[in-house]
């Protein structure tokens, strides 16, 4: 493994500050966090002060994000100088981290280091036309499909020296290239293709209620005579006996008081007493104990699934944000992985009317409404949202679309956004 250091002070810029954009977006990581707890932001905005210096993490990106953090600066170093995914000087266009651990290391990944070695010399070093750096890294968790690299945010799996090549040739000369296994492998199957639950009826759903036709056919083979009698001599047996395994030897002799089903047959009575149930609706007297405790089973025909239960008690805010969420994660399940905000909250609802300016020259404080902290403000005010009527008055297209833009779809709903605002609006008047 490379020695976690900073770039030499020559290749450190002279400061760093996060970009209007970039810096809203570390504002909105940090409000996801309690108050004290923010430094639990250091590794999102770590990222994204290396993605915005261009691939890479200088000394003063470190310093930015810990007094943004209210952190030590020997805090953030640490956390940097740990994790491989930070790369602590400049790299190439294309960053290649090859993994090395046992399962590579066993597959093959001793030749693609020596491979990246002759061809772009020690790691930590980037080629002389500026297209390539690598580095080895620990395990990235493609173990079944190794050997394997990252390459920038992509996965490269089933990698030989030869297609290791390739790759890198291609992506110097801008060409597309295959992401994933190399080697036509289907996500982690086998390589030779899918060996085992190959029986279609196993999970085909063909075998779903198979098991109770063998019990029925099993019960129905044992009424013959000899089964009738072992079934007679039990309940005889239960009648004057019902703890068979603690004989009354040396016992005081005492009555039998027990009026459990065995006893009452034994007798000739009806095994389970009439006033314990009602008989039309099957609903247990009060009283009296119920289901197995009362020798009483289910009306039900056994062919009829049982009644759902009562709902779990979630409230309707809670509900809304549950379908909420669901809905906006399949609308923008079809857009590409660098679609901004307003493109995603675009494929999900309707951007709510807005003001140039707020009314009479003064905004409503609308961080009164739980859930809504200064960023979001800002945002919102961004989109011409100053007051709480504003708000009071969105449609459900339109909080789908707030919801997307801010990146928490489903919170609105469940923070009730839109009724705290009604309120307040009607209290200020």
């Amino acid at each position: 493994m490379a020695n976690r250091r900073l770039a030499p002070a020559a290749e450190q810029p002279a400061s760093f500050a996060f970009s209007p954009e970039n810096a809203e977006w570390a504002k909105g990581q940090i409000e996801k966090y309690p108050e004290g707890r923010q430094a639990s932001a250091v590794i999102p905005l770590l990222w994204k002060a290396q993605e915005q210096n261009g691939g890479w993490l200088p000394q003063k990106a470190i310093e930015a994000v810990a007094d943004e953090l209210g952190m030590p600066h020997i805090r953030v170093l640490e956390v940097a100088t740990f994790y491989t995914m930070f790369a602590l000087e400049p790299v190439g266009r294309f960053w290649i981290q090859l993994c090395g651990t046992v399962p590579c290391d066993s597959c093959g990944a001793r030749e693609l280091k020596d491979y990246l070695q002759g061809r772009l010399g020690p790691p930590g070093h980037v080629s002389a036309d500026g297209n390539f750096s690598w580095l080895e890294v620990e395990c990235l968790g493609a173990c079944c499909n190794a050997p394997m690299a990252q390459i920038n945010q992509d996965y490269y799996e089933d990698l030989t020296p030869q297609s290791l090549g390739v790759l890198m040739d291609d992506l110097a000369a801008g060409r597309p290239v295959k992401v994933g296994s190399q080697v036509g492998r289907v996500s982690s199957e086998p390589a030779a293709g899918a060996a085992t639950l190959t029986d279609a009826s196993l999970f085909d759903g063909s075998r779903v209620g198979a098991w109770r036709k063998r019990f029925e056919d099993q019960a129905a083979d044992e009424t013959d005579a000899k089964g009738k009698d072992e079934a007679a001599s039990s309940e005889r047996r239960a009648a004057v006996d019902p703890k068979p395994a603690r004989p009354d030897a040396g016992r005081a002799v005492g009555t039998n008081a027990i009026d459990a089903p065995a006893q009452r047959a034994a007798a000739g009575q009806t095994p389970v007493p009439a006033s314990t149930h009602t008989e039309s609706s099957g609903v247990v007297a009060s009283g009296e104990a119920s289901g197995g405790e009362a020798g009483t089973q289910s009306s039900l025909p056994r062919g009829e699934p049982p009644p759902q239960p009562v709902a779990s008690g979630a409230s309707d805010g809670e509900v809304a944000a549950e379908a909420e969420e669901a809905r906006v994660a399949k609308a923008i399940a079809g857009l590409p992985k660098d679609a901004s905000p307003e493109q995603r909250a675009n494929a999900v609802g309707r951007r709510p009317p807005g003001l140039d300016a707020a009314r009479g020259g003064r905004a409503d404080e609308l961080t009164r409404i739980k859930g809504i902290g200064p960023g979001n403000a800002a945002r919102l005010h961004a989109l011409g949202i100053h007051h709480f009527d504003q708000i009071a008055a969105w449609t459900r297209d339109e909080v789908a679309w707030v919801g997307t833009y801010l990146a928490f779809p489903g919170r609105i709903d469940r923070e009730g956004w839109v009724a705290q605002a009604a309120a307040l609006a009607a209290s200020d008047k």
